[in-house]
């Protein structure tokens, strides 16, 4: 496997090739939080004048390394080359018009500069918030407790219905989400803003270790046995970790809401 200076080697001399006006990396290997390992893409954007030449021929990509695999997409304005290469490292390269640095800017939580000889990246500030989580507001607090108790209806559904992969989305896709951010609003509420990082991988940084032991044990999601677990688990954490928030913050929660759908839960599902 490649160093991360040849990576880095290759890249800069790579864009020196192309004449590229400006160069920039951000991703994990900007964020001192990251976990360091072999795993860490190298997410470069370069800046340049013009994209036609460089699209319309592709063939330059092959002096980064042999492919294992690789992938096309068009984001707006920018085109992302992601590219994982035979000797495992990994490569997020975007081609981006100088004219729209603001918006690749924009889609990040925080960068650095690694070639900028003409100052372009001068007047743009990495969005360092992006990922960062403020305490809430009550309307928010109430709006996430109704979500997550009225999705539970689906997963209630889905199970009743023996349909895994439905059930599987809301319970984990809405309700656990909801879990997460009353969480992370716990955090928020004890701290003041705080970097949650993407998807929350931050998040039980915050937390003690038994919450997020917890939380894992709600994510077998194998059967529908299994779902119908996780529902009647996540329901009690939720119950409880909005009650103690609501604490925190002062703000109202629907008890008998929360009440009601844990009864409707049993009810449902207490021969299924």
């Amino acid at each position: 496997m490649r160093t991360d200076t040849e990576m880095m080697t290759l890249i800069l001399q790579i864009a020196d090739i192309l004449k590229v006006e400006a160069i920039a990396l951000s991703g994990s290997r900007t964020n001192p939080q990251s976990v360091k390992d072999e795993f860490q893409d190298y997410d470069v954007v370069y800046i340049v004048d013009d994209l036609e030449d460089l699209i319309s021929d592709l063939s330059w990509l092959d002096q980064f390394g042999n492919l294992l695999i690789s992938q096309h997409n068009v984001v707006e304005h920018r085109h992302l080359y992601l590219m994982l290469f035979e000797d495992g490292n990994r490569i997020d390269l975007t081609l981006c018009l100088k004219e729209h640095i603001q918006e690749w800017v924009d889609s990040e939580a925080g960068f650095k500069v690694l070639k900028d000889d003409a100052g372009l990246f001068d007047m743009y500030q990495p969005n360092s918030k992006r990922y960062w989580t403020s305490p809430p507001t009550e309307e928010k607090f109430a709006a996430s407790c109704n979500e997550f108790w009225w999705v539970s209806a689906y997963v209630v559904k889905a199970i009743r219905r023996n349909q895994l992969i439905y059930a599987t989305d809301h319970l984990y896709g809405i309700c656990q989400q909801e879990l997460l951010k009353v969480f992370a609003w716990q955090v928020a509420s004890d701290k003041g803003i705080v970097d949650i990082g993407k998807n929350y991988k931050y998040l039980f940084h915050y937390l003690p270790a038994e919450k997020e032991k917890e939380f894992s044990k709600l994510l077998n999601l194998s059967s529908i046995e299994m779902i119908t677990q996780s529902l009647f688990a996540t329901m009690n954490v939720f119950h409880r970790e909005a009650q103690t928030l609501a604490q925190k913050t002062g703000f109202a929660y629907d008890q008998e809401e929360a009440k009601k759908m844990i009864s409707y839960v049993k009810e449902k599902l207490s021969n299924h």
